[in-house]
């Protein structure tokens, strides 16, 4: 279930491309394993800080499941590594689980830099599953980070 989860949100990232924003996808499951809802950054797209691929993933799940907002027993599946804003809203909305793909050592909150979504202090603690399909999810980061680098050095680009 992990990969195939994971499959699917790189399937949304993909969706990014040709966008500025970085492609991350998110992808979140009911309980039995039925897609829910899906979604890709979209913060340069929308103008939005808060329009992360998990947040926009979360919110439309929650329109089709549960009691409007608790995702109960379902999962949350997504490229990178929650920010800290992706795991406190993965744990408010009461997910299961988080599977996610490369780890981000300099803003993940799901055991890198922080663990959010395992503090013992919280209310609510999701099972987390880290590096799921690890080098397929980097090589979307890697891509994009090398195509951006690449057309700000063209001084064609320059308007």
């Amino acid at each position: 279930m992990d990969l195939d989860a994971v499959r699917v949100a790189i399937e949304f990232a993909r969706r990014a491309r040709g966008t500025a924003d970085v492609p991350i996808g998110a992808a979140v499951f009911d309980p039995g394993g039925r897609l829910l809802a899906g979604a890709h950054n979209a913060r340069e797209e929308l103008g939005d800080p808060t329009a992360h691929a998990e947040v926009l993933a979360l919110r439309e799940a929650a329109k089709v499941y549960g009691d409007g907002w608790r995702l109960e027993g379902c999962t949350l599946a997504v490229t990178v590594e929650p920010c800290t804003m992706c795991a406190g809203a993965l744990v408010l909305a009461r997910v299961a689980r988080v599977v996610f793909g490369a780890w981000e050592p300099k803003t993940g909150a799901a055991g890198s830099l922080w663990d959010v979504v395992r503090d013992r202090r919280l209310n609510h603690r999701p099972e987390v599953h880290g590096g799921v399909l690890e080098t397929e999810c980097s090589a979307l980061l890697d891509d994009f980070f090398s195509e951006h680098r690449n057309s700000s050095r063209d001084p064609s680009s320059i308007s």
